[in-house]
Parts: C-alpha cells; sequence; structure tokens
C-alpha cells in the first residue's frame, strides 16, 4: 500500500471556545483514524510546520505578522475564528502538513491525505474567516507550482465555497478551482458567474446547489462538469479540499449526502488523479462537523484512494437540483470547455 497520511497529535492544540462546531474532538477523530490506516500499512508521517516563503506565496505579509503577535493568546479574529495560545504554531503545522501531503505525492505518485485543523479555504489574503487561519491548500498549491508543477487542480467538495482559495488563483491560468457548495450559503460567494479574471478566466469553475442536494445531484455534476474539466485541463496534481459538512448529518448545512456518497465523489476523483497525473491525489481536510460522519467520511475516502479504481456506477436518484446549477454552469463556461 502506498498510503501516505499526514497527521499529528498537536491538532487537538488548537483549542476553539465551548459550543464551537471547529473543536477539539473532531482532532481525535483524526487521530483514530489515522491509527487505524497505520495498522493496515498506510505510513503515517508528521508534518513540519510552513515556512514564511510557503505561507508569503499566498498570504500578506503583515496579516503574517499579525497572526505571528497572537501567538500564546486567546484572540477573537473574527465573529467564528479564534485563537488560543498554541493555535498559531499548530496552523503553522495545518498548513506545512498540506505541503508536505503535496511534495509526496508529486515526488512517488501515490495518494496522500493530510488530516488538518484549523481548515484552511475561507483565509484570504490578508484575513482570517469560517474558522481558518492560513488557507492549506492555496499554499500546497503555491508550494507544487514553485517545485515545478505546471498546472494544478484544486476540487472543493466542502459545503460551504472556498472564498479564499477562489481569489489566491483567480487570475492565475495555471491553477483550476473548481468548488462544489451550498447556495446561497455562508460566505455568500461562489455564484457560476465567477469565473475568474484575465488569463484565469474560466478556470474558476464554481457548482452552486441548492440545500438539499443528494449522492445524485453529486455524482451528476461530477461526471458531467468537473471529471470533463480536469481531463481538459490536465493537471499534474489533483488537491482535493475534503470537506465532509455537505453529510446529512452535519449541524452545519443543508445537503443530504451519505457517506457512500462521498466515497463516490472520492471514486471519481481518485480515477481521474490516475489517468491524468499518474495517481498524483492529495486529500486535505477542510471541514465535517457531526463527528461520526467525519470518521465514516475520512474511512471511505482511505478505503477509495487505497486501491486502484474500480469502474463507477453513476448513482441514481434525484438530480433536479444538480441540473438545475449545470445548466446556469454551461451557459457562461461553454466558451472555456467546449466538452460541456
Amino acid at each position: 500500500m502506498a498510503l501516505v497520511i499526514v497527521s499529528s497529535p498537536r491538532f487537538a492544540d488548537h483549542v476553539t471556545p465551548a459550543g464551537h462546531p471547529e473543536r477539539v474532538a473532531r482532532a481525535a477523530v483524526f487521530d483514530e483514524v489515522a491509527r487505524r490506516w497505520s495498522g493496515r500499512g498506510a505510513r503515517v508521517v508528521e508534518p513540519a510546520p510552513a515556512g514564511h516563503d510557503d505561507l508569503r506565496r499566498v498570504h500578506d505579509a503583515r496579516y503574517l505578522e499579525a497572526l505571528a503577535g497572537a501567538a500564546g493568546r486567546s484572540v477573537t479574529l473574527d465573529p467564528d475564528t479564534v485563537t488560543s495560545p498554541h493555535s498559531h504554531h499548530v496552523a503553522l503545522l495545518a498548513a506545512g502538513a498540506a505541503c508536505l501531503a503535496a511534495d509526496l505525492a508529486v515526488a512517488g505518485n501515490h495518494p496522500t491525505a493530510a488530516f488538518v485543523r484549523p481548515p484552511g479555504h475561507h483565509a484570504e489574503r490578508d484575513r482570517a474567516m469560517g474558522f481558518c487561519l492560513f488557507n492549506n491548500v492555496a499554499v500546497a498549491a503555491a508550494r507544487a507550482r514553485q517545485s515545478g508543477v505546471a498546472r494544478v487542480a484544486i476540487v472543493d467538495i466542502d459545503v460551504h465555497h472556498g472564498n479564499g482559495t477562489q481569489w489566491a488563483y483567480y487570475e492565475d491560468p495555471a491553477v483550476l478551482y473548481v468548488s462544489l457548495h451550498q447556495y446561497p450559503y455562508y460566505p455568500g460567494t461562489g455564484g457560476v458567474a465567477e469565473i475568474g479574471r484575465g488569463a484565469g478566466s474560466g478556470t474558476t469553475v464554481n457548482i452552486p446547489l441548492e440545500a438539499g442536494a443528494t449522492d445524485a445531484d453529486y455524482d451528476l455534476a461530477l461526471a458531467s462538469v468537473v471529471v470533463p474539466v480536469l481531463e481538459a485541463f490536465g493537471p499534474e496534481l489533483v488537491i482535493v479540499s475534503a470537506g465532509y459538512d455537505a453529510h446529512h448529518r452535519d449541524p452545519l448545512a443543508g445537503m443530504r449526502v451519505s457517506t457512500e456518497g462521498f466515497g463516490a465523489v472520492m471514486a471519481r476523483l481518485w480515477s481521474l488523479a490516475v489517468e491524468t497525473c499518474a495517481g498524483r491525489l492529495v486529500v486535505v481536510t477542510e471541514g465535517g462537523y457531526d463527528l461520526p460522519a467525519l470518521g465514516d467520511g475520512l474511512e471511505v475516502t482511505l478505503e477509495t484512494i487505497a486501491t486502484a479504481p474500480r469502474p463507477v456506477t453513476p448513482v441514481q436518484g434525484d438530480t433536479s437540483r444538480a441540473r438545475e446549477a449545470l445548466a446556469a454552469l454551461r451557459a457562461v463556461q461553454a466558451p472555456y470547455w467546449p466538452t460541456l
């Protein structure tokens, strides 16, 4: 088994207030899943903190200084986002874990997973938001590009739109950002008309789904848009912003995806990664706030990417929400992706 998991018990040291959804217990889920998979032959690797150069490719220097200034203290950064005394170091580890996972996937042509918190995809160049301090996947993508990877695709399946990741690469044609998310919903971005700017026009692809979207909706969106777009783009690395908060049990959203539905999503992405970039797939955790659903989502993800891809059977069911979103998407994206 070539599967590598980047994880650390230190992710429990980012402490949020009582009742906060992004709670320490999420780290215990990561640790337990990593422990089980270590027993099955996966290699579990400890991360190192992200370096300043890696962070500066994505974040403003003054913002980095402000976060460093919060080290050792409990600070409220926005209504949803807080630090505790060890949070700055833990966030550096989260970004570093995503970078290491990308490095290992590229070097070894195999899948990797980074089990990290705090999550990252809402963090913008100059501000924290939505529980996120550093944008872990954006930093990892920039690291990969710096190391010589020509094209990186980021597929965001978190139920919330990854505004920070989108804006980081909005004008960059070398990084494709694709997001499936509940809409309208926090943070308010992610409409189909947000397609990128300048040379990056067309390399932001948003699939905004109405609340109540099902396994079949997600599978149709993957099969008819995400896979064809990624095939045309030809990534050398695929990074998944793996939020599990579209699960029907999650308390923060209104989607109806099952654990098996996440398995179907990952099966399509894993098959695509094997076909297009020799299996260079990186899974980085984002949200997921029902603890059993989070654990089940991680398990089905690892079960999927730990073995050779199998033929994918379309998921049956109501696809009305996806069809509505995809019709609107094709109207604006067809000039950039003729296969749509």
